[in-house]
């Protein structure tokens, strides 16, 4: 069920640093949902804990309930996948189109079950999903494609998919996932070149290789993947490792307004780009095992200054992380330039931030100007994505007044009732029925 009908209410701290406590990072989005897809790699099914309460979750589950797998939510943060009823490989055009994840299910369903459907995939409005790497490396592992409407038909010879050679033009972390799965059912070896870095595809492949999979490489830019039968869990569970776009929203939020804050339950080696950019503005942080200590109690008396920022694949300055990132710049002496360099429609939101009273401005699609520090106030916003959607909070929290953000689905999409967790350490929030006076 969709949460447009809410919105959040935001008192703001009038740039005062009041925040203190523990917050916890959750598991992570962008990990579990390839987790999901990977079920229909083994025999039976697997079992998923850590699971994030998250929309962008109930649109995978509902994805893969169409396809004819069962989904079991067994407590609160684990989920069971039964696919021995998998019968379909036709995604649902309504849900695909909610989920700009759900082209991550086409490489090991193709594996599987030798023909799918799926329309060109939805989601955030922040640029146009390209799908021409995934239909691609579908012909070299011998598909053929054909095109009907707004959907792609794909099938395979004899029902198998066949190793090949595979160079990613542009790293993609969702590619680099999906071949790496869809190689695990093929006939052969499939070599993977120029692919993603990301934590999460070396913790999605060691799973996969404990179940029976043979990848090797993986979390380098070349991974071999030896084609075999059907996985088997043998018991095996996939944690979802925590979320490092979340830990790095809340190390900014702290980087702002906190007195002392403790981000707990994140690994701080995943950040290390944001950690290293925020300490040369001038932010003190402490680091732990598993933990990340920030405020103005460890950074009295200093002047945050402007900082540069270039987004890039990892382990380079997250994409995920550019909009909380501007509102954070929009605090800091001087100028800095913002370059986002992945996605094309990912810089639309600055113009909110500037009715706000940021010093914003434009050099072109992929580039602005922050010029700090401006006194932000607090004004009725619409989450436009889920990471815009975010930043949006943060500055509403920073800013003096009262704001409104509305479409708290967005939010809701990547952020488990970040109201509640937000509360718990002194931010002003509610969550509120568009209908309720």
């Amino acid at each position: 069920m969709q949460n447009i009908g809410e919105k959040f209410l935001v008192k703001g701290l009038d740039g005062k640093k009041t925040l203190v406590g523990e917050i916890c990072v959750n598991g992570a989005k962008n990990a579990v949902l390839k987790a999901m897809a990977s079920s229909v790699l083994f025999k039976d099914g697997i079992i998923l804990k850590n699971v994030p309460n998250i929309e962008d979750v109930n649109r995978m589950s509902d994805l893969l309930e169409a396809l004819g797998i069962v989904v079991k939510k067994t407590s609160r943060k684990m989920f069971e996948f039964d696919v021995r009823k998998l019968e379909s490989g036709n995604f649902s055009p309504e849900i695909s189109k909610q989920l700009r994840a759900s082209i991550v299910l086409a490489g090991p369903l193709l594996a599987r079950i030798g023909k799918i459907s799926f329309p060109h995939p939805g989601g955030c409005v922040i640029g146009a999903r390209p799908v021409d790497l995934f239909l691609d490396g579908f012909k070299k592992m011998g598909a053929k494609i054909k095109k009907n409407g707004e959907n792609y038909i794909i099938e395979t010879k004899k029902g198998k998919l066949t190793g090949a050679e595979i160079f990613f033009k542009n790293q993609s972390v969702t590619a680099t996932e999906t071949f790496m799965m869809a190689g695990i059912l093929a006939d052969g070896e499939t070599i993977l070149k120029n692919c993603a870095l990301e934590p999460e595809i070396l913790h999605l492949a060691e799973f996969l290789n404990s179940c029976g999979a043979k990848i090797t490489g993986a979390g380098t830019s070349t991974i071999k993947i030896k084609g075999g039968k059907l996985l088997s869990s043998k018991g095996d569970i996939y944690i979802t490792p925590p979320d490092r776009i979340e830990a790095g929203s809340f190390l900014i939020l702290g980087a702002l307004s906190a007195k002392k804050i403790k981000i707990t339950n994140c690994e701080p080696a995943y950040v290390e780009s944001l950690i290293e950019l925020l300490r040369e503005s001038g932010v003190k942080i402490e680091v732990g095992k598993n933990f990340i200590e920030v405020g103005s109690d460890l950074s009295k008396n200093i002047l945050l200054k402007a900082v540069n920022v270039k987004t890039h694949e990892y382990p380079g300055f997250p994409t995920d992380l550019q909009a909380p990132m501007v509102v954070y710049l929009t605090q800091t002496h001087g100028e800095s330039m913002v370059f986002e360099t992945i996605f094309e429609g990912r810089l639309n939101y600055t113009e909110e931030l500037s009715r706000m009273g940021a010093d914003i401005k434009p050099m072109d699609p992929h580039r602005v100007i922050v010029t700090g520090p401006s006194l932000l106030h607090g004004r009725d916003m619409e989450s436009p994505d889920l990471r815009a959607g975010l930043a949006f909070l943060i500055a509403a929290i920073f800013a003096k007044g009262d704001s409104f953000i509305h479409n708290v689905y967005n939010i809701d999409r990547g952020y488990e009732r970040v109201e509640e967790r937000l509360k718990s350490i002194g931010v002003d929030i509610e969550r509120i029925k568009i209908n309720d006076k």
